[in-house]
C-alpha cells in the first residue's frame, strides 16, 4: 500500500501517545495533541482553499530557510510541504491542479513568444544550440539510467525533471499520461504512473538543485576561469557600465557666461557621457528650446541624470538651488516594452535614447532578468526598459520603441481566456497513424497558444494586453498551485519509493544534472566561442534555474552572465517541456 511505511509509523506514534492515558496529566496532554492533529486534518480535507494557501505559506517559509547562503526557494518549499501533507492522505482537487497547470504553461509560452520566434538569428542560434545540447544530453542520460536500472514506468520522466529541476518537464510528462498521449504499460493505471513521476521528481529535485548550484559554483575554479576577470574583459570590449543607474534631479542657476555661449544641444553634448536630460525654466515658465537655442544668465536648468554627474561637471553651470516642484517639469518613471523594428536589433549606443528622447534608461530586463547597462547591448523584441523623464518625452520614446506599459493597467481577459481555451483545443487534436494517436496534448497546445499570442502581442501592442507584473504573477501562482498538487500526490508513495530505490535515483539524478552542464560548457567554449561568464549564465538559462544564475552573478560580481541566461531561457523552457513526454515514449 502506498505510503504504508509512513502510515505504520504514524499509527505507532499515535498508539504510543494513547498508551500514556494512565498518566493523568501527560495522558490528557497526549490525547489533546492527537485530537488537535486529527481535527486539523479533517478541516484541511474539507476546506481545499485553506489547504492550498496553508501549503503556499508553509512552502514559502521552508523555501526561505538558508544554510550558508543556500536556500530551496518557493517551488521546492511548496513541493516538500505538499509531501508532508500528502502523507496524511490530503489531496487537492484535480481541477485546481489543472488550473495551475494551464496558467503556468500558457504564461511560459506567452513570455517566451516575443523572443522565441525572432531569436534564431545571429547569436540567438548559439543560444538555441546550447539549450538543445542540454536537453538532448540530459534526456539521453535519463533514458540510459532508466534502462540500466530497470526503473518502473514513469520514473524516468520524473528523474529527468528532478535532475534538471525543471517544472515544465514534470508538467508535460504528467499531462501526457492523463490525456492519453502516452500508452500505459500493462498493469499500470494513470494514477500510478503520475505518482511514479511525482515521487521520482520529489526525491531527485533537492539533490539536482544542490548538484547544479555546486557545479556552477566550482566548475570555473576547477578550470581556472576567473569569472570576475572575464566580465571585466567583456566590459572593456563592449564599454560596459554594469552598475545600475541611480537617477536624481538637481537645479542650477546659470551664472557662468561660458554656458551662455553653448546651445542646448552643445550642453547635452558636454554631459553626454553621463546621459543627462535637461529642462530650462525662464522667468518661472518651462521653455521649450530647440537644440540650437542658447541659455541666458539667470536661467534655471533642471538636470536629471546619474548621481555621479552632479559631483563632477554640473556645478560649473552655477549655484545649485532647491527644487520647487510647483514649477519644475515633473519627471515620471515608466516601463517601455520594445516591439518596434526601428528599436530592436540596435544597440543602446546607436539609439542614444537620452539625447534623442530626453529620457534616462535606468534598468533593462529580458525574460525577467536584469541586464547590464551596456552601450553595446543590442535590444531584442520583448525587452523591458525602465525609463525616467517627462510624460511627453516618455510617450515619444514609447511610441518609437514599442509601447509604454504603465499607460494601460488592465489585462485583456478576453484574449487571455480565448488563448487558454484555444490551447486546450489544440491539445485535443491528434492524427492517427497505425492506430496510434499523435497530438500535442494539453501541454503542447497551451505552450503553442501562448507562444503565438505572445509573439503577436509583440508585433501589435494593442492586442492581448498582459502587463509584465501580471504575467509573472500568473506564471508563479500557476506553478506553485501545480507543485502543491504534485507534492500531495507524491506524499502517498514518497517513503516507499525512497526506501526501495531512493539512493539509486539520487545518483542517477545527480548524473543527469552534471553531465549536460559539462558537455554544454565545453561545446559552448570551444565550438560556439562564447565568453566564459556569459556561457555560465547561458547554462543556467538552459536549465531554467534562476537560483543558479544568482550564484554565477555573485561569483562574477557582475550582471554580465544574465545576458547568457536571457538568451537560453526561452529555448530551455520549450525544449525541456518537449523532453518530458518523449521520455515516456522512449522508455
Amino acid at each position: 500500500m502506498p505510503g504504508s511505511a509512513w502510515n505504520l509509523a504514524l499509527s505507532a506514534f499515535r498508539t504510543i501517545l494513547s498508551s500514556n492515558k494512565s498518566e493523568a496529566t501527560g495522558g490528557l496532554g497526549m490525547n489533546v495533541a492527537i485530537g488537535v492533529l486529527d481535527w486539523l486534518i479533517k478541516i484541511l480535507e474539507a476546506q481545499h482553499v485553506l489547504l492550498l494557501f496553508s501549503l503556499l505559506a508553509i512552502g514559502y517559509v521552508i523555501g526561505r530557510l538558508s544554510f550558508k547562503g543556500f536556500s530551496l526557494g518557493p517551488v521546492a518549499g511548496v513541493l516538500f510541504a505538499g509531501i508532508l501533507f500528502g502523507h496524511e492522505g490530503l489531496r487537492l482537487s484535480g481541477d485546481a491542479q489543472a488550473l495551475g497547470f494551464a496558467l503556468f504553461i500558457f504564461s511560459v509560452g506567452y513570455q517566451a513568444g516575443p523572443r522565441f520566434f525572432s531569436a534564431l538569428r545571429a547569436d540567438g542560434l548559439k543560444y538555441f544550440c546550447l539549450a538543445l545540447i542540454v536537453a538532448i544530453t540530459s534526456a539521453f542520460v535519463a533514458l540510459t539510467a532508466s534502462r540500466l536500472l530497470h526503473l518502473e514506468p514513469g520514473v524516468s520522466a520524473g528523474l529527468l525533471a528532478g535532475g534538471l529541476t525543471s517544472s515544465p518537464t514534470l508538467a508535460a510528462a504528467q499531462d501526457a499520461v492523463r490525456d492519453g498521449s502516452v500508452a500505459l504499460p500493462s498493469g499500470y493505471s494513470v494514477d500510478r504512473m503520475v505518482e511514479n513521476i511525482a515521487s521520482a521528481y520529489a526525491i531527485t529535485y533537492i539533490f539536482g538543485l544542490t548538484a547544479l548550484i555546486t557545479i556552477i559554483r566550482y566548475l570555473p575554479r576547477v578550470l581556472h576561469i576567473d569569472l570576475e576577470l572575464e566580465c571585466r574583459r567583456f566590459d572593456e570590449v563592449t564599454k560596459v557600465s554594469a552598475k545600475p543607474v541611480n537617477i536624481t534631479t538637481r537645479r542650477y542657476r546659470v551664472e557662468n557666461e561660458d554656458f551662455t555661449q553653448l546651445s542646448v544641444g552643445q550642453l547635452r553634448e558636454k554631459f553626454s557621457e553621463r546621459t543627462p536630460v535637461a529642462t530650462v525654466i525662464r522667468e518661472g515658465e518651462i521653455v521649450v528650446m530647440d537644440s540650437k537655442d542658447s541659455l541666458q544668465i539667470g536661467d534655471l536648468v533642471e538636470l536629471i541624470g546619474p548621481r555621479e554627474l552632479f559631483a563632477t561637471k554640473a556645478h560649473e553651470i552655477g549655484p545649485e538651488l532647491p527644487l520647487e516642484w510647483d514649477i519644475v517639469e515633473e519627471q515620471e518613471s515608466r516601463i517601455v516594452v520594445v516591439t518596434n523594428a526601428d528599436a530592436y536589433g540596435k544597440n543602446l549606443s546607436e539609439l542614444d535614447i537620452p539625447k534623442t528622447f530626453r529620457v534616462v534608461v535606468r534598468k533593462i530586463f529580458r525574460q525577467g532578468v536584469e541586464l547590464p547597462h551596456n552601450p553595446s547591448l543590442e535590444l531584442k523584441k520583448g525587452d523591458v526598459l525602465h525609463v525616467v523623464g517627462s510624460k511627453q518625452n516618455l510617450v515619444k520614446a514609447g511610441t518609437f520603441m514599442g509601447y509604454v506599459e504603465s499607460d494601460v493597467h488592465e489585462t485583456d481577459m478576453l484574449t487571455f481566456a480565448v488563448g487558454i481555451s484555444a490551447g486546450v483545443f489544440i491539445g485535443m487534436l491528434s492524427i492517427h497513424l497505425g492506430g496510434l494517436g499523435i497530438g500535442l496534448g494539453n501541454a503542447g497546445g497551451l505552450l503553442t497558444s501562448g507562444l503565438i499570442i505572445g509573439y503577436v502581442r509583440s508585433v501589435r501592442p494593442t492586442f492581448g494586453r498582459l502587463p509584465e507584473a501580471t504575467s509573472w504573477w500568473l506564471m508563479e501562482f500557476g506553478l506553485l498551485l501545480f507543485m502543491a498538487g504534485v507534492g500531495l500526490q507524491a506524499g502517498g508513495s514518497f517513503i516507499d519509493t525512497l526506501m526501495s530505490s531512493g539512493p539509486v535515483l539520487v545518483v542517477a539524478g545527480i548524473t543527469i544534472t552534471v553531465v549536460p552542464v559539462i558537455t554544454a560548457f565545453f561545446i559552448g567554449k570551444h565550438l560556439l566561442k562564447l565568453n566564459p561568464a556569459i556561457l555560465m549564465g547561458a547554462l543556467t538559462g538552459a536549465m531554467t534555474s534562476g537560483a543558479s544564475l544568482s550564484v554565477v552573478t555573485a561569483q562574477a560580481k557582475s550582471t554580465v552572465p544574465a545576458i547568457g541566461y536571457a538568451g537560453t531561457y526561452a529555448f530551455g523552457n520549450v525544449l525541456l517541456m518537449v523532453a518530458g513526454p518523449m521520455m515516456l515514449l522512449l522508455s
